[in-house]
């Protein structure tokens, strides 16, 4: 069932849904980069250890990772343009709640109702555009928009944090976004067409309950084995709770009449890739973007507008590849668009293994600008081939799978490389105390206050005369674990390039960026695979044969 508002045209419609859609991916990820520049500032004002700083990152990714896919649902049962106004009022509120934090604990309360508020945002603002513009090619080029969107808030976001933290406290950080959100809810009021789902679904309340629990024990038993011990009983039992959660969400889906996430989507080798090529690149992508914030604050002594301007080097470009990258998509196929890109970024994150903590700007530019090149090159053509891989009355879900994925990615990135980098760090720094002339019961005192309290800790300390060596020290350890960290995301990004040069295969008699997708809709939406292809453009249209789905 699909309601249209009358006294608007087909032009004005898509021009509206655009405008509220990459209005809605903004609010979505504005969090993103104004709390990882703003986490030295956190750390100092609340004393959150090094675990505490990632589960401030984390409560905010969590819920994208686990709602999602409920919301693309909910938004397919009950209308996606209610979903959309419930997300920017859950990121209101959320953005709300941590303006008034004074605790870690709060601001975690805060940071996961706007996690939650993006996971409606961000399925939902895809599946309206999906469905505003049926034709794939055009579609592909909105999408590119929504993706330039996105990384403009990833943009914006340092430099708000950076004004903010240079004139008032930290916790303003999270003013813009309420007024934002408020006004684009009213807009949306009046501007949005709602629609649905032109197929009966019914919410998959186990589905739900089954993958919230997998990835939240996922993501704490990784954040707490890295804080504590892999080997720590409450570390096990997470992993083994999430592991269990995962193979029960896993036969649940399987099983059900109107799945949340459709598990023959992943018969489509191309919407197989780009989840995969998601989950890794955002990984290391969030996680990066963690450590890079801890750099700037905890070895190089930079303020927040400071650590911002040498961000936005990556996201501006990012941003300036963008849109040539949406036109290109019809020229060149989608696999040397990602293979291409991730290599780039690849090569980026290996050559700032070599930064310490003297490296001028410049010398940081020319490794970072790449890397921001290299994400424009992958966003767009990876969020247009998932969507397009599938049928089109698929692509809601099909687009919630896809970010669902990406952001348990995000998830995992500040804990696998937070956990990384605590314990190389911890594991270095009696050495380098030692490097520094501090033994004896002097460099125990620090070690054990490092040890107890993260490396965020040792700042804390009152040090006197040996506060420069400490520090000095202190910065040896962070790049030693800042080195391994970074290897760790550039190998991640070469396997992800190797999984979209696998996986993303163009069929003979295609264009070179043509997706050709073939399906069928059985009860419930989900795809039988069998019979001739035969796709309508129309959001309801009749769809029957086999799930190709290759580039």
């Amino acid at each position: 069932m699909n309601v249209t508002t009358p006294a608007s045209g087909p032009t004005d419609r898509r021009t509206a849904t655009l405008v509220m859609a990459c209005l809605g991916v903004f609010v979505a990820y504005l969090p993103v980069t104004t709390v990882a520049v703003s986490l030295p500032a956190v750390q100092s004002a609340l004393g959150a250890t090094t675990a505490q700083l990632s589960w401030v990152q984390d409560a905010f990714v969590l819920p994208m990772a686990a709602f999602i896919l409920t919301a693309g649902a909910v938004g397919d049962v009950h209308g996606r343009k209610k979903v959309f106004q419930a997300g920017l009022l859950f990121s209101a509120a959320g953005a709300a709640v941590a303006l008034t934090a004074q605790s870690v604990h709060l601001l975690w309360v805060g940071q996961a109702l706007a996690g939650l508020g993006a996971a409606t945002l961000l399925p939902t603002t895809l599946a309206l555009i999906s469905h505003a513009v049926p034709d794939h090619r055009e579609r592909g080029r909105f999408i590119g928009l929504w993706a330039t969107s996105l990384m403009a808030a990833l943009a914006v976001g340092p430099i708000i944090a950076g004004v903010v933290l240079d004139h008032f406290d930290w916790r303003w950080i999270y003013l813009p976004t309420i007024p934002v959100s408020l006004l684009a809810t009213l807009f949306a009021a009046r501007l949005l067409s709602d629609s649905r789902a032109p197929y009966e679904r019914r919410l998959d309340w186990p589905g739900q309950i089954t993958a919230t629990v997998a990835v939240t024990a996922l993501v704490y038993g990784v954040i707490e084995g890295g804080a504590d011990s892999f080997t720590a009983p409450k570390v096990l039992t997470a992993l083994a709770v999430a592991a269990v959660s995962g193979i029960a969400f896993v036969l649940v889906e399987r099983r059900g009449d109107s799945p949340m996430l459709d598990l023959a989507l992943f018969r489509s080798p191309a919407f197989t890739a780009t989840t995969l090529v998601a989950m890794i690149t955002f990984l290391g992508l969030i996680g990066f973007f963690f450590l890079l914030s801890l750099y700037f604050g905890m070895v190089q002594q930079l303020d927040t507008l400071q650590a911002a301007w040498r961000m936005l080097v990556v996201t501006a470009c990012a941003i300036l590849v963008g849109g040539p990258v949406g036109r290109l998509m019809h020229r060149v196929s989608a696999r040397v668009l990602i293979t291409g890109g991730l290599l780039v970024v690849a090569a980026s994150l290996f050559s700032l293994v070599g930064v310490d903590a003297h490296t001028s700007f410049l010398a940081l530019a020319w490794r970072l600008a790449p890397l921001g090149l290299g994400l424009g090159a992958v966003m767009t053509p990876m969020t247009a081939t998932a969507v397009a891989s599938v049928p089109h009355h698929l692509a809601g879900m099909a687009a919630a799978g896809n970010n669902a994925f990406r952001q348990l990615g995000g998830a995992l990135g500040p804990a696998v490389l937070g956990a990384l980098l605590t314990t190389r760090a911890l594991d270095r720094f009696p050495g380098h105390l030692a490097d520094a002339g501090l033994t004896g019961a002097a460099r125990e005192r620090i070690v054990t206050a490092a040890d107890h309290g993260g490396l965020g800790a040792v700042a804390g300390l009152d040090l006197g005369a040996d506060t420069g060596r400490v520090m000095g020290a202190l910065g040896e350890a962070f790049l030693d674990g800042l080195r391994l960290c970074l290897l760790v995301a550039g190998s991640l990004t070469l396997l992800a390039a190797v999984v979209a040069l696998v996986l993303l295969r163009r069929p003979r008699g295609t264009g070179a960026g043509h997706t050709q997708v073939a399906a069928s809709g059985g009860a419930g939406g989900t795809a039988s695979m069998a019979g001739a292809a035969v796709l309508s453009g129309s959001d309801g249209g009749e769809v029957r044969g086999e799930v190709r789905g290759e580039v």
